[in-house]
């Protein structure tokens, strides 16, 4: 049996500092223009709540890279900023500067130092308690919705196209995408190995779904032109769904479980407590010998969280749990947060069932690497 120090988890939950890490290629001749906006952005970030400090460095060995370090009092303040509308606006003036970027984001698990040391204990802030266990793979979401009338079509377009070659480079590849819906929005979920980024752009220069998504283009509520790298990067910025909760059981085969997908609509400026709630119920679940539920990964952004599963069995074989809810206190709590919920919770396994199959997402597509 997998125990809790051998468990596969991440989480943005566990109140730890964050640290973020931006490596920058900037074009020739940008230099004055990328400080220009630095320092713009650096007085914008300044004023977050949550965010403690940051730096920017020049390489000795190549004046044309950069790193931007900035640490945070813990990882939802930060995802907050980053996953809003006024991040986009602050980082826009930075897109012409650079030719390359990669984003890393890190729980700080120990620190030394005098400078350290001497601070004052409320300002350490807290440590991640114990290191996690990971399997290599990172998880990650883009959602958006279409116009209402058009799902069928959209789903037929998105079910019907030939999966891209799975390997990216020696070190990356595609490990698995799943596609679904719940009325208008679409939730495409990947799992890669090695670098997001690399696969993400990788994809993207596929011609089969380069024709998936031109195809897609006259559904979309939100408008994009995928021949301009401005707007193209401005809707996958904006569809981004990140992962800020996951954990892997270990009690069930790949082959005895089912994938399922969950969507809920919290209330305004509740995503990120209803995604810490629903992280809670994960966790416990994953104590729970008897639970059905083999792994959970948990998207949020703004206020749609969407919760991935992996199933033993029927996914209505014990409702509450699926739904991420554990006794009347968690489905009032739950009810709180969700947009609507204000109309009843479910206090029975017949209410929850019904409330299950409401949340359920359609399952559009699912596909595996060959080799996986």
């Amino acid at each position: 049996m997998t125990t809790l120090s051998e468990r596969i988890s991440q989480s943005a939950f566990d109140g730890s500092r964050l640290r973020v890490i931006l490596l920058l290629d900037l074009h020739d001749g940008a230099q004055n223009q990328f400080l220009e906006a630095y320092e713009h952005m650096r007085n914008q970030v300044a004023s977050i709540p949550g965010h403690i400090s940051d730096q920017l460095c020049q390489s000795i060995e190549n004046p044309s890279q950069w790193l931007i370090t900035s640490e945070w009092e813990s990882a939802p303040p930060f995802l907050a900023w980053v996953n809003s509308e006024e991040h986009v606006a602050t980082v826009q003036p930075l897109h012409s500067c650079v030719r390359d970027t990669r984003s890393l984001r890190f729980s700080v698990l120990r620190e030394t130092g005098a400078a350290f040391e001497n601070t004052p204990e409320p300002a350490k802030g807290r440590l991640q308690s114990a290191p996690r266990l990971g399997d290599g793979v990172v998880r990650h979401a883009l959602t958006f919705t279409v116009k209402p009338g058009t799902e069928e079509m959209v789903a037929k377009i998105l079910a019907d196209y030939d999966s891209p070659q799975a390997r990216v480079d020696e070190n990356t590849r595609l490990r698995r995408t799943s596609l679904f819906m719940h009325g208008n929005r679409v939730v495409r979920a990947v799992e890669v190995e090695g670098d997001l980024m690399a696969a993400l752009r990788h994809v993207s220069r596929q011609p089969e779904v380069r024709a998936v998504e031109e195809a897609i283009n006259p559904y979309l509520e939100q408008d994009r032109d995928l021949s301009d790298p401005d707007s193209a990067r401005m809707f996958f910025t904006r569809a981004a769904l990140p992962t800020v909760h996951h954990v892997t059981a270990g009690r069930h085969a790949s082959e005895d479980v089912q994938r399922h997908s969950l969507f809920y609509q919290a209330k305004e400026g509740c995503g990120m407590a209803l995604a810490r709630l629903l992280a809670g119920q994960d966790e416990e679940a994953a104590n729970d010998a008897s639970s059905p539920i083999e792994s959970s990964t948990i998207f949020q952004r703004d206020d749609v969280v969407v919760r991935l599963l992996e199933v033993s069995g029927p996914l209505n074989a014990q409702p509450a749990q699926a739904l991420g809810i554990g006794g009347h206190r968690k489905a009032a709590t739950l009810g709180r947060l969700l947009d609507g919920g204000a109309n009843g919770m479910p206090t029975t396994d017949q209410e929850a069932a019904r409330f299950l199959a409401q949340a359920e997402m359609k399952l559009i597509t699912d596909r595996r690497a060959a080799e996986s």
